[in-house]
Protein backbone atom coordinates (compact mmCIF):
# COMPACT_ATOMS: atom_id res chain seq x y z
CA UNK A 1 0.00 0.00 0.00
CA UNK A 2 2.85 2.32 0.85
CA UNK A 3 4.55 1.53 -2.45
CA UNK A 4 1.32 2.31 -4.32
CA UNK A 5 1.11 5.70 -2.59
CA UNK A 6 4.64 6.47 -3.74
CA UNK A 7 3.89 5.30 -7.29
CA UNK A 8 0.71 7.39 -7.83
CA UNK A 9 2.45 10.81 -7.82
CA UNK A 10 5.00 9.45 -10.29
CA UNK A 11 2.29 8.20 -12.67
CA UNK A 12 0.39 11.46 -12.31
CA UNK A 13 3.48 13.47 -13.26
CA UNK A 14 4.00 11.26 -16.33
CA UNK A 15 0.43 11.89 -17.53
CA UNK A 16 0.69 15.64 -16.97
CA UNK A 17 4.07 15.71 -18.67
CA UNK A 18 2.70 13.82 -21.67
CA UNK A 19 -0.24 16.19 -22.03
CA UNK A 20 2.03 19.21 -21.68
CA UNK A 21 4.40 17.86 -24.29
CA UNK A 22 1.48 17.25 -26.66
CA UNK A 23 0.22 20.80 -26.21
CA UNK A 24 3.72 22.14 -26.82
CA UNK A 25 4.03 20.27 -30.12
CA UNK A 26 4.04 22.78 -33.00
CA UNK A 27 0.77 22.97 -34.89
CA UNK A 28 0.69 22.75 -38.68
CA UNK A 29 -2.68 23.97 -39.99
CA UNK A 30 -3.69 22.48 -43.34
CA UNK A 31 -6.07 24.10 -45.86
CA UNK A 32 -7.11 21.96 -48.81
CA UNK A 33 -7.23 23.55 -52.28
CA UNK A 34 -8.41 20.65 -54.42
CA UNK A 35 -10.96 22.26 -56.72
CA UNK A 36 -11.09 25.00 -59.32
CA UNK A 37 -10.12 28.34 -57.84
CA UNK A 38 -13.25 30.37 -57.19
CA UNK A 39 -15.33 31.96 -54.46
CA UNK A 40 -15.34 28.72 -52.44
CA UNK A 41 -11.53 28.52 -52.42
CA UNK A 42 -11.22 32.19 -51.45
CA UNK A 43 -13.65 31.82 -48.54
CA UNK A 44 -11.95 28.62 -47.34
CA UNK A 45 -8.54 30.31 -47.38
CA UNK A 46 -9.82 33.35 -45.51
CA UNK A 47 -11.45 31.24 -42.81
CA UNK A 48 -8.50 28.86 -42.61
CA UNK A 49 -5.92 31.63 -42.14
CA UNK A 50 -8.10 33.18 -39.44
CA UNK A 51 -8.53 29.85 -37.65
CA UNK A 52 -4.78 29.14 -37.85
CA UNK A 53 -4.04 32.50 -36.25
CA UNK A 54 -6.52 31.88 -33.41
CA UNK A 55 -5.00 28.43 -32.76
CA UNK A 56 -1.48 29.90 -32.65
CA UNK A 57 -0.29 27.61 -35.44
CA UNK A 58 3.41 27.43 -36.30
CA UNK A 59 2.63 27.50 -40.03
CA UNK A 60 -0.14 27.11 -42.60
CA UNK A 61 0.16 24.37 -45.23
CA UNK A 62 -1.87 24.54 -48.44
CA UNK A 63 -2.52 21.05 -49.80
CA UNK A 64 -2.97 21.88 -53.49
CA UNK A 65 -4.20 19.99 -56.53
CA UNK A 66 -5.93 22.36 -58.97
CA UNK A 67 -6.06 23.10 -62.68
CA UNK A 68 -6.72 26.81 -62.04
CA UNK A 69 -9.81 28.97 -62.03
CA UNK A 70 -10.79 32.62 -61.56
CA UNK A 71 -8.04 35.23 -61.78
CA UNK A 72 -9.84 37.63 -59.43
CA UNK A 73 -10.19 35.05 -56.64
CA UNK A 74 -6.61 33.86 -57.21
CA UNK A 75 -5.34 37.43 -56.91
CA UNK A 76 -7.26 37.90 -53.66
CA UNK A 77 -5.85 34.63 -52.34
CA UNK A 78 -2.25 35.47 -53.23
CA UNK A 79 -2.65 38.88 -51.53
CA UNK A 80 -3.94 37.19 -48.36
CA UNK A 81 -0.98 34.78 -48.38
CA UNK A 82 1.58 37.54 -48.92
CA UNK A 83 0.07 39.56 -46.04
CA UNK A 84 -0.31 36.61 -43.67
CA UNK A 85 1.57 37.00 -40.37
CA UNK A 86 2.06 33.21 -40.33
CA UNK A 87 4.40 31.45 -42.76
CA UNK A 88 2.40 29.80 -45.54
CA UNK A 89 3.77 26.73 -47.31
CA UNK A 90 2.25 24.81 -50.21
CA UNK A 91 2.45 21.11 -51.01
CA UNK A 92 1.63 20.59 -54.69
CA UNK A 93 0.05 17.18 -54.83
CA UNK A 94 0.03 16.73 -58.64
CA UNK A 95 -1.16 20.07 -60.13
CA UNK A 96 -0.67 23.80 -59.59
CA UNK A 97 -1.77 25.10 -62.98
CA UNK A 98 -2.82 28.59 -64.08
CA UNK A 99 -4.37 30.42 -61.08
CA UNK A 100 -3.00 27.67 -58.84
CA UNK A 101 0.54 28.55 -59.97
CA UNK A 102 0.01 32.19 -58.95
CA UNK A 103 -1.18 31.13 -55.48
CA UNK A 104 1.69 28.67 -55.05
CA UNK A 105 4.32 31.29 -56.01
CA UNK A 106 2.91 33.58 -53.31
CA UNK A 107 3.70 31.02 -50.60
CA UNK A 108 6.87 31.24 -48.49
CA UNK A 109 8.00 27.76 -49.54
CA UNK A 110 6.90 25.41 -52.31
CA UNK A 111 7.08 21.65 -51.91
CA UNK A 112 6.09 19.18 -54.62
CA UNK A 113 5.38 15.52 -55.12
CA UNK A 114 7.73 13.85 -57.62
CA UNK A 115 4.96 13.63 -60.21
CA UNK A 116 3.70 17.21 -59.70
CA UNK A 117 3.82 20.18 -62.10
CA UNK A 118 3.52 23.96 -61.79
CA UNK A 119 2.93 26.60 -64.45
CA UNK A 120 0.75 27.24 -67.55
CA UNK A 121 -0.71 30.47 -66.14
CA UNK A 122 -2.00 31.99 -69.39
CA UNK A 123 -5.36 33.74 -68.93
CA UNK A 124 -8.05 31.98 -70.98
CA UNK A 125 -11.68 32.61 -71.78
CA UNK A 126 -13.86 30.57 -69.44
CA UNK A 127 -16.29 29.59 -72.18
CA UNK A 128 -14.11 28.72 -75.17
CA UNK A 129 -10.77 28.04 -73.48
CA UNK A 130 -9.02 30.35 -75.98
CA UNK A 131 -6.33 32.73 -74.79
CA UNK A 132 -7.74 36.05 -73.56
CA UNK A 133 -6.69 39.37 -75.22
CA UNK A 134 -3.23 40.70 -74.47
CA UNK A 135 -4.41 43.31 -71.95
CA UNK A 136 -5.47 40.47 -69.64
CA UNK A 137 -2.22 38.60 -70.27
CA UNK A 138 -0.32 41.80 -69.48
CA UNK A 139 -2.12 42.14 -66.18
CA UNK A 140 -1.42 38.50 -65.29
CA UNK A 141 2.26 38.89 -66.24
CA UNK A 142 2.45 41.88 -63.94
CA UNK A 143 0.93 40.27 -60.86
CA UNK A 144 2.80 36.96 -61.24
CA UNK A 145 6.10 38.80 -61.69
CA UNK A 146 5.37 41.01 -58.66
CA UNK A 147 4.53 37.88 -56.66
CA UNK A 148 7.85 36.25 -57.55
CA UNK A 149 9.76 39.46 -56.77
CA UNK A 150 8.07 39.75 -53.36
CA UNK A 151 10.28 36.93 -52.06
CA UNK A 152 13.38 39.05 -52.63
CA UNK A 153 16.91 38.00 -53.43
CA UNK A 154 19.47 35.67 -51.87
CA UNK A 155 23.26 35.57 -51.90
CA UNK A 156 25.11 32.80 -53.70
CA UNK A 157 28.77 32.15 -54.45
CA UNK A 158 29.93 32.38 -58.05
CA UNK A 159 33.59 31.51 -58.07
CA UNK A 160 35.12 33.76 -55.47
CA UNK A 161 32.40 36.37 -55.62
CA UNK A 162 29.13 36.62 -53.74
CA UNK A 163 26.27 37.73 -55.92
CA UNK A 164 22.62 38.44 -55.22
CA UNK A 165 20.03 36.63 -57.33
CA UNK A 166 16.28 36.39 -57.20
CA UNK A 167 15.02 33.66 -54.92
CA UNK A 168 12.33 33.02 -57.57
CA UNK A 169 13.32 34.32 -60.97
CA UNK A 170 10.53 36.72 -62.13
CA UNK A 171 11.35 35.93 -65.77
CA UNK A 172 10.32 32.30 -65.25
CA UNK A 173 7.07 33.42 -63.63
CA UNK A 174 6.31 35.62 -66.64
CA UNK A 175 7.17 32.75 -68.99
CA UNK A 176 4.37 30.76 -67.35
CA UNK A 177 1.99 33.35 -68.84
CA UNK A 178 3.62 34.46 -72.10
CA UNK A 179 5.11 31.99 -74.59
CA UNK A 180 7.18 34.80 -76.16
CA UNK A 181 9.48 34.81 -73.13
CA UNK A 182 12.32 32.35 -73.65
CA UNK A 183 13.76 30.36 -70.74
CA UNK A 184 16.81 28.50 -72.13
CA UNK A 185 16.63 24.79 -71.47
CA UNK A 186 12.97 24.94 -70.38
CA UNK A 187 10.91 26.72 -73.05
CA UNK A 188 11.47 28.39 -76.42
CA UNK A 189 9.42 31.22 -77.95
CA UNK A 190 6.53 28.86 -78.78
CA UNK A 191 5.98 27.29 -75.35
CA UNK A 192 4.39 28.27 -72.06
CA UNK A 193 6.57 27.23 -69.12
CA UNK A 194 5.32 24.30 -67.08
CA UNK A 195 7.86 22.85 -64.64
CA UNK A 196 8.14 19.33 -63.28
CA UNK A 197 9.18 18.89 -59.66
CA UNK A 198 12.85 18.32 -60.56
CA UNK A 199 12.88 21.29 -62.95
CA UNK A 200 11.23 23.52 -60.36
CA UNK A 201 13.88 22.44 -57.85
CA UNK A 202 16.63 23.41 -60.30
CA UNK A 203 15.33 26.95 -60.91
CA UNK A 204 14.26 27.74 -57.34
CA UNK A 205 10.53 27.25 -57.76
CA UNK A 206 10.53 24.24 -55.44
CA UNK A 207 12.12 24.06 -51.99
CA UNK A 208 11.88 20.30 -51.62
CA UNK A 209 10.32 17.12 -52.97
CA UNK A 210 8.21 14.87 -50.76
CA UNK A 211 5.66 12.13 -51.36
CA UNK A 212 3.35 13.06 -48.50
CA UNK A 213 2.81 15.68 -45.85
CA UNK A 214 4.50 13.73 -43.05
CA UNK A 215 7.67 13.39 -45.10
CA UNK A 216 7.51 17.10 -45.94
CA UNK A 217 7.15 18.22 -42.32
CA UNK A 218 9.83 15.88 -40.95
CA UNK A 219 12.42 16.11 -43.73
CA UNK A 220 12.04 19.73 -44.84
CA UNK A 221 10.55 21.60 -41.90
CA UNK A 222 12.54 19.65 -39.28
CA UNK A 223 9.57 18.82 -37.05
CA UNK A 224 9.58 15.25 -35.79
CA UNK A 225 6.91 15.95 -33.20
CA UNK A 226 4.03 18.05 -34.55
CA UNK A 227 0.26 18.29 -34.66
CA UNK A 228 -1.69 18.51 -37.92
CA UNK A 229 -5.11 20.18 -37.98
CA UNK A 230 -7.21 20.52 -41.14
CA UNK A 231 -9.70 23.26 -41.95
CA UNK A 232 -13.09 21.70 -42.67
CA UNK A 233 -15.53 24.07 -44.40
CA UNK A 234 -18.99 24.25 -42.87
CA UNK A 235 -22.26 23.95 -44.75
CA UNK A 236 -22.64 27.71 -44.38
CA UNK A 237 -19.22 28.26 -46.01
CA UNK A 238 -20.25 26.15 -49.00
CA UNK A 239 -23.58 27.96 -49.36
CA UNK A 240 -21.86 31.35 -49.16
CA UNK A 241 -19.30 30.25 -51.73
CA UNK A 242 -22.08 29.04 -54.03
CA UNK A 243 -24.03 32.31 -53.75
CA UNK A 244 -20.95 34.45 -54.47
CA UNK A 245 -20.04 32.63 -57.70
CA UNK A 246 -20.39 34.78 -60.82
CA UNK A 247 -23.03 32.63 -62.52
CA UNK A 248 -25.30 32.54 -59.47
CA UNK A 249 -24.91 36.29 -58.91
CA UNK A 250 -25.94 36.96 -62.51
CA UNK A 251 -29.01 34.73 -62.07
CA UNK A 252 -29.98 36.55 -58.87
CA UNK A 253 -29.70 39.91 -60.65
CA UNK A 254 -31.93 38.51 -63.40
CA UNK A 255 -34.57 37.59 -60.79
CA UNK A 256 -34.31 41.03 -59.16
CA UNK A 257 -34.85 42.86 -62.46
CA UNK A 258 -37.59 40.50 -63.65
CA UNK A 259 -39.42 40.55 -60.32
CA UNK A 260 -39.39 44.35 -60.13
CA UNK A 261 -40.68 44.70 -63.67
CA UNK A 262 -43.58 42.28 -63.33
CA UNK A 263 -44.56 43.71 -59.94
CA UNK A 264 -44.72 47.20 -61.42
CA UNK A 265 -46.87 45.86 -64.25
CA UNK A 266 -49.38 44.45 -61.76
CA UNK A 267 -48.96 46.32 -58.45
CA UNK A 268 -49.55 44.35 -55.27
CA UNK A 269 -47.42 42.22 -52.99
CA UNK A 270 -47.31 38.94 -54.88
CA UNK A 271 -44.95 36.39 -56.31
CA UNK A 272 -42.80 38.87 -58.34
CA UNK A 273 -42.16 40.94 -55.21
CA UNK A 274 -41.28 37.85 -53.17
CA UNK A 275 -38.90 36.63 -55.90
CA UNK A 276 -37.18 40.02 -56.20
CA UNK A 277 -36.80 40.48 -52.43
CA UNK A 278 -35.49 36.94 -51.94
CA UNK A 279 -32.99 37.34 -54.78
CA UNK A 280 -31.81 40.70 -53.40
CA UNK A 281 -31.27 39.18 -49.94
CA UNK A 282 -29.37 36.20 -51.38
CA UNK A 283 -27.27 38.61 -53.45
CA UNK A 284 -26.30 41.13 -50.77
CA UNK A 285 -26.24 38.97 -47.60
CA UNK A 286 -23.18 36.77 -48.40
CA UNK A 287 -21.30 39.78 -49.79
CA UNK A 288 -22.09 41.78 -46.66
CA UNK A 289 -21.03 38.95 -44.34
CA UNK A 290 -17.82 38.43 -46.35
CA UNK A 291 -16.96 42.11 -45.92
CA UNK A 292 -17.40 43.21 -49.54
CA UNK A 293 -20.80 44.90 -49.45
CA UNK A 294 -21.15 47.86 -47.11
CA UNK A 295 -24.34 49.21 -45.53
CA UNK A 296 -24.31 52.27 -47.79
CA UNK A 297 -24.27 50.06 -50.88
CA UNK A 298 -27.42 48.27 -49.76
CA UNK A 299 -28.99 51.67 -48.99
CA UNK A 300 -27.98 52.90 -52.45
CA UNK A 301 -29.82 49.94 -53.99
CA UNK A 302 -33.00 50.70 -52.02
CA UNK A 303 -32.84 54.42 -52.89
CA UNK A 304 -32.42 53.50 -56.55
CA UNK A 305 -35.57 51.38 -56.46
CA UNK A 306 -37.49 54.23 -54.78
CA UNK A 307 -36.39 56.64 -57.51
CA UNK A 308 -37.53 54.22 -60.23
CA UNK A 309 -40.96 53.78 -58.60
CA UNK A 310 -41.18 57.56 -58.13
CA UNK A 311 -40.51 58.06 -61.83
CA UNK A 312 -43.11 55.49 -62.89
CA UNK A 313 -45.99 56.49 -60.63
CA UNK A 314 -45.50 60.12 -59.60
CA UNK A 315 -43.98 61.75 -62.68
CA UNK A 316 -44.43 59.27 -65.54
CA UNK A 317 -41.82 59.58 -68.26
CA UNK A 318 -38.09 59.06 -68.56
CA UNK A 319 -36.59 61.85 -66.48
CA UNK A 320 -33.96 62.54 -63.85
CA UNK A 321 -35.42 60.27 -61.09
CA UNK A 322 -35.59 57.29 -63.46
CA UNK A 323 -32.04 57.77 -64.76
CA UNK A 324 -30.69 58.33 -61.24
CA UNK A 325 -32.53 55.24 -59.98
CA UNK A 326 -31.07 53.02 -62.70
CA UNK A 327 -27.56 54.36 -62.04
CA UNK A 328 -27.96 53.83 -58.28
CA UNK A 329 -29.16 50.24 -58.68
CA UNK A 330 -26.40 49.41 -61.18
CA UNK A 331 -23.68 51.03 -59.04
CA UNK A 332 -24.82 49.30 -55.86
CA UNK A 333 -24.82 45.87 -57.52
CA UNK A 334 -21.31 46.44 -58.92
CA UNK A 335 -19.72 48.03 -55.85
CA UNK A 336 -21.11 45.33 -53.54
CA UNK A 337 -18.90 42.81 -55.35
CA UNK A 338 -15.62 44.72 -55.01
CA UNK A 339 -13.67 45.73 -51.94
CA UNK A 340 -13.98 49.48 -51.35
CA UNK A 341 -14.33 51.88 -48.46
CA UNK A 342 -17.12 54.42 -48.79
CA UNK A 343 -16.89 55.87 -52.30
CA UNK A 344 -13.15 55.36 -52.75
CA UNK A 345 -11.95 52.98 -55.47
CA UNK A 346 -8.29 53.59 -54.67
CA UNK A 347 -6.20 50.45 -54.99
CA UNK A 348 -9.07 48.46 -56.48
CA UNK A 349 -8.11 45.55 -58.69
CA UNK A 350 -9.11 46.49 -62.31
CA UNK A 351 -9.85 42.86 -63.14
CA UNK A 352 -12.12 42.61 -60.09
CA UNK A 353 -14.04 45.74 -61.13
CA UNK A 354 -14.32 44.53 -64.74
CA UNK A 355 -15.62 41.14 -63.56
CA UNK A 356 -18.24 42.84 -61.37
CA UNK A 357 -19.43 45.08 -64.21
CA UNK A 358 -19.67 42.11 -66.61
CA UNK A 359 -21.66 40.03 -64.08
CA UNK A 360 -24.13 42.85 -63.44
CA UNK A 361 -24.53 43.62 -67.16
CA UNK A 362 -24.96 39.92 -67.85
CA UNK A 363 -27.57 39.59 -65.12
CA UNK A 364 -29.46 42.64 -66.37
CA UNK A 365 -29.31 41.32 -69.92
CA UNK A 366 -30.75 37.99 -68.79
CA UNK A 367 -33.40 39.90 -66.83
CA UNK A 368 -34.50 41.76 -69.97
CA UNK A 369 -34.54 38.47 -71.90
CA UNK A 370 -36.66 36.89 -69.13
CA UNK A 371 -39.11 39.80 -69.26
CA UNK A 372 -39.48 39.53 -73.03
CA UNK A 373 -39.92 35.76 -72.90
CA UNK A 374 -42.44 35.67 -70.06
CA UNK A 375 -44.39 38.58 -71.52
CA UNK A 376 -44.74 36.66 -74.77
CA UNK A 377 -45.93 33.54 -72.92
CA UNK A 378 -48.71 35.13 -70.84
CA UNK A 379 -52.05 33.59 -71.75
CA UNK A 380 -50.51 30.81 -73.82
CA UNK A 381 -50.20 27.12 -73.01
CA UNK A 382 -47.92 26.38 -70.08
CA UNK A 383 -47.47 27.76 -66.60
CA UNK A 384 -48.63 31.23 -67.60
CA UNK A 385 -51.78 30.10 -69.41
CA UNK A 386 -54.10 31.45 -66.72
CA UNK A 387 -52.16 34.66 -66.08
CA UNK A 388 -54.54 36.42 -68.49
CA UNK A 389 -58.19 35.93 -69.44
CA UNK A 390 -58.97 34.30 -72.77
CA UNK A 391 -61.68 35.49 -75.12
CA UNK A 392 -63.89 32.49 -74.29
CA UNK A 393 -63.49 32.84 -70.52
CA UNK A 394 -65.81 34.75 -68.28
CA UNK A 395 -64.34 37.53 -66.20
CA UNK A 396 -65.16 40.83 -64.58
CA UNK A 397 -63.95 44.39 -64.80
CA UNK A 398 -62.18 45.74 -61.70
CA UNK A 399 -62.46 49.35 -62.88
CA UNK A 400 -65.54 51.42 -63.83
CA UNK A 401 -66.16 51.07 -67.56
CA UNK A 402 -68.49 54.06 -68.04
CA UNK A 403 -65.66 56.32 -69.31
CA UNK A 404 -65.07 53.79 -72.10
CA UNK A 405 -68.08 55.39 -73.80
CA UNK A 406 -65.92 58.52 -74.24
CA UNK A 407 -63.64 56.78 -76.74
CA UNK A 408 -63.77 58.80 -79.96
CA UNK A 409 -65.05 61.96 -78.21
CA UNK A 410 -63.16 65.23 -78.60
CA UNK A 411 -62.32 67.87 -76.00
CA UNK A 412 -59.38 69.95 -74.83
CA UNK A 413 -56.42 69.59 -72.44
CA UNK A 414 -57.33 71.16 -69.12
CA UNK A 415 -53.70 71.01 -67.92
CA UNK A 416 -50.28 70.59 -69.50
CA UNK A 417 -49.89 66.88 -70.28
CA UNK A 418 -46.27 65.65 -69.83
CA UNK A 419 -47.51 63.05 -70.62
CA UNK A 420 -50.19 62.73 -67.91
CA UNK A 421 -52.68 65.41 -66.98
CA UNK A 422 -56.40 66.21 -67.18
CA UNK A 423 -58.76 66.80 -70.08
CA UNK A 424 -62.23 68.35 -70.32
CA UNK A 425 -64.85 66.37 -72.21
CA UNK A 426 -68.48 67.47 -72.32
CA UNK A 427 -68.03 69.83 -69.38
CA UNK A 428 -66.40 67.20 -67.10
CA UNK A 429 -62.75 66.66 -66.10
CA UNK A 430 -61.00 63.31 -66.57
CA UNK A 431 -57.52 61.98 -65.87
CA UNK A 432 -55.75 61.27 -69.12
CA UNK A 433 -52.39 60.35 -70.63
CA UNK A 434 -50.98 61.59 -73.92
CA UNK A 435 -50.07 58.83 -76.37
CA UNK A 436 -47.91 61.09 -78.55
CA UNK A 437 -45.61 63.47 -76.73
CA UNK A 438 -46.52 66.48 -74.60
CA UNK A 439 -49.77 68.42 -75.06
CA UNK A 440 -50.11 72.03 -74.01
CA UNK A 441 -53.10 73.34 -72.05
CA UNK A 442 -56.04 74.27 -74.26
CA UNK A 443 -55.07 72.11 -77.24
CA UNK A 444 -57.82 70.00 -78.83
CA UNK A 445 -57.62 66.25 -78.15
CA UNK A 446 -59.47 63.08 -79.09
CA UNK A 447 -59.89 59.99 -76.86
CA UNK A 448 -58.33 56.85 -78.33
CA UNK A 449 -58.88 54.30 -75.56
CA UNK A 450 -59.68 53.77 -71.85
CA UNK A 451 -57.54 51.55 -69.57
CA UNK A 452 -56.72 51.43 -65.81
CA UNK A 453 -58.85 54.46 -64.84
CA UNK A 454 -57.17 56.61 -67.50
CA UNK A 455 -58.21 57.94 -70.86
CA UNK A 456 -55.51 57.88 -73.52
CA UNK A 457 -55.66 60.82 -75.89
CA UNK A 458 -53.84 62.33 -78.86
CA UNK A 459 -53.60 65.91 -80.08
CA UNK A 460 -55.96 66.94 -82.90
CA UNK A 461 -53.79 68.54 -85.52
CA UNK A 462 -55.29 71.74 -86.79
Amino acid sequence: MKNLQLLLPFLFSLVIGSLTAQNESPLIYRINIRENIGSNSWIHLQNGLHAASLMDARAVLLHMNTYGGGVVEADSMRSAILNSPLPVYVFIDNNAASAGALIAIACDSIFMRNSATIGAATVVDGGSGAAAPDKYQSYMRGIIRATAESHGKKEILQGRDTVRVWRRDPLIAEAMVDERIVVPGYADSTQIVTLTASQALEVGYCDGIAENIHELVVAHLGMNDYRLETYNPTFYDRVRGFLTSGVVQALLIMLIIGGIYFELQSPGVGFPTAAAITAAILYFAPLYLTGYAQSWEVLLFVVGLIFIVFELFVFPGFGIPGIAGILFVFSSLVLAMVGNIRFSLEGMNPAELFRAVMIVLGGMGMGVALIIYLSSRIGKSGLLKHAALHADEEGFFSVPMEPSQLVGKTGEAATIMRPSGRVMLGGSYYDAISLQGFIEKGEAVVVKRYENFHLYVVRIKG
